[in-house]
């Protein structure tokens, strides 16, 4: 599998990355698969070549980064021949302080972070949203020394603003502090308001763009039908994803599926290969509970679509309000 750049940095990643949030406690969400289950996928990976797994401490409170840093040690000789990223953000437990981006938040979710993964260090920290509660300032500071103690290569953010993201890497760069080098955002074939702001931004001062939920929470890949069906586990345990999509998107989902079958794909391939196509992404994050799922994504990084059947692909498109926030 190709290896690309992450943004303007020196870094490389597979162009496709493995979200391991699939992985984890299966008692927490029906739909995740313990450490014996989540071994063939990690395995079948790295036989394809991704080197880029992104996890986060609060996918089943720590679980997934627990199975995340078992599996890697297990598949890859060496700490230095993988990319591993996390988040911190999410509320960890009751305790006042145990969430947001605080530093106190921060330096603790980072200790707790590699702790559970069983490595000393991250290549990629990401802030999982933005916290309104707390100063931009204390924030990037805090990152900043997360990277300096050595603890993480690189940071990251994920969904928020455009003014948001553009105020972090300004605070940043005010005070010699290390700025962020990607955008974990919500970006695919049904959603695509990113295309206004955030994603010109990015491509202007070179950040990496790893899309999460490429699929659009497997709409594209036909895991929900129009009325309300519901095909798969995730599908019918998924209330954030009923939240981002509605009837309106399955024109897009409809015209995808048409694109596929001409093609004698499947609609997942199709999907996946019109996002890798845009100038400002990287590398999607992909998840997989079956593995026809990581087949595709593999698959999909060989497959080129031309002109017309991006037109095409695009055409149906319906505005949304902001999602994933």
């Amino acid at each position: 599998m190709k290896q690309v750049r992450l943004g303007r940095t020196g870094l490389r990643v597979s162009e496709i990355c493995l979200g391991m949030m699939s992985y984890g406690d299966p008692d927490q969400r029906p739909w995740v698969l313990g450490e014996q289950e989540a071994d063939p996928f990690v395995r079948r990976a790295v036989e394809a070549g991704i080197t880029f797994f992104d996890t986060a401490d609060v996918y089943t409170f720590g679980a997934s980064e627990t199975v995340t840093g078992r599996l890697l040690a297990k598949y890859f000789a060496r700490r230095d021949d993988y990319v591993l990223a996390t988040k911190v953000h999410g509320r960890m437990s009751e305790s006042p302080n145990d969430g947001g981006l605080s530093r106190k938040h921060i330096l603790a979710g980072i200790d707790n972070s590699l702790r559970r993964l069983g490595t000393d260090h991250v290549d990629l920290y990401q802030i999982h949203r933005w916290d309104p509660g707390t100063p931009i300032e204390e924030t990037m500071e805090a990152l900043h020394d997360v990277v300096r103690a050595g603890k993480a290569r690189y940071i990251g953010a994920s969904s928020m603003y455009a003014w948001q993201f553009a105020k972090a890497q300004h605070v940043a760069a005010v005070h010699g502090w290390t700025p962020f080098v990607s955008m974990q955002n919500h970006y695919n074939l049904v959603y695509r308001e990113e295309e206004r702001e955030m994603l010109p931004l990015c491509q202007d001062q070179g950040i990496g763009v790893i899309p999460w939920s490429p699929l659009a929470r497997g709409l594209l890949a036909g895991n929900r039908g129009r009325g309300g069906e519901r095909r798969t586990t995730r599908a019918n345990n998924d209330p954030f994803g009923d939240q981002l999509y509605s009837e309106d998107d399955f024109t897009v989902v409809d015209v995808n599926a048409e694109v596929a079958a001409e093609r004698g794909v499947s609609p997942a391939q199709t999907a996946l290969a019109w996002l890798l196509s845009r100038p400002a992404v990287t590398a999607p994050i992909i998840g997989a509970t079956k593995l026809h799922h990581l087949q595709d994504a593999i698959a999909a990084t060989d497959l080129t679509l031309d002109e017309k059947e991006i037109e095409r692909l695009e055409a149906p498109y319906v505005p949304h309000r902001v999602l994933g926030h």
